[in-house]
């Protein structure tokens, strides 16, 4: 198989994976209102908690994060080079901020970022996960939190893993501080709500 077509392959395959929206369908299985059709609008785990159903957000956060993990480990298992991994991951990454399913508005793809990193390594999940925690659990401020570990991401992939996964980190950290930009500017003006507050960031 021509290379180009063989990473195509698996970019189409993490992208129709990520673009599974398990917050759409975990909601219909619990009976709730669509996501999208309150709050932020955003088909995520904080906009589903909005209903006030913890199970249902704790299941759409499994599987947003879910799905990043499982496309990489599917291409492995499928004989995939690193390389072709690390699109597939990528591509699930896109898949659920630009889903086919949902016509192209998905999340923010915060989630989905943590599965795709667990795929490239436990370690470098559990350090992003460590420095949303603890930026959430100082400032209050959910979307400030995602913004710093997405940040740090592509820096501790380099540390950990190697410069060619942290290009592909890059990327998909790059994309997700764009997600955040109405974020960004509440941030700055002093606008933004804190987690806890009447209206808490979305940030997945």
């Amino acid at each position: 198989m021509p290379l180009p077509i063989y990473f195509l392959a698996f970019a189409l395959l993490g992208y129709l994976l990520g673009s599974v929206p398990f917050a759409v369908i975990v909601s219909r299985l619990f009976g709730l209102a669509d996501p999208r059709s309150h709050g932020s609008g955003n088909p995520g785990a904080t906009n589903v908690l909005r209903t006030g159903n913890k199970a249902a957000a704790v299941l759409t956060l499994l599987g947003d994060a879910g799905k990043g993990w499982f496309a990489m480990w599917l291409a492995g298992s499928l004989g995939a080079t690193p390389t072709a991994v690390a699109i597939t991951g990528l591509a699930a990454f896109l898949g659920h901020v630009f889903p086919v399913f949902l016509r192209f508005k998905g999340g923010k793809g915060v989630a989905t970022a943590v599965g795709v990193l667990a795929g490239f390594s436990g370690v470098l999940a559990l350090i992003c996960v460590g420095i949303w925690l603890a930026v959430a659990a100082i400032t209050r401020y959910s979307s400030l939190a995602a913004l710093m570990a997405a940040g740090a991401a592509p820096l501790a992939a380099g540390w950990l893993i190697n410069s060619n996964t942290a290009t592909f980190v890059t990327v998909m950290s790059a994309v997700l501080i764009l997600r955040h930009k109405d974020n960004i500017k509440r941030l700055a003006n002093g606008s933004e709500s804190r987690i806890g507050g009447k209206k808490a960031a979305e940030a997945n």
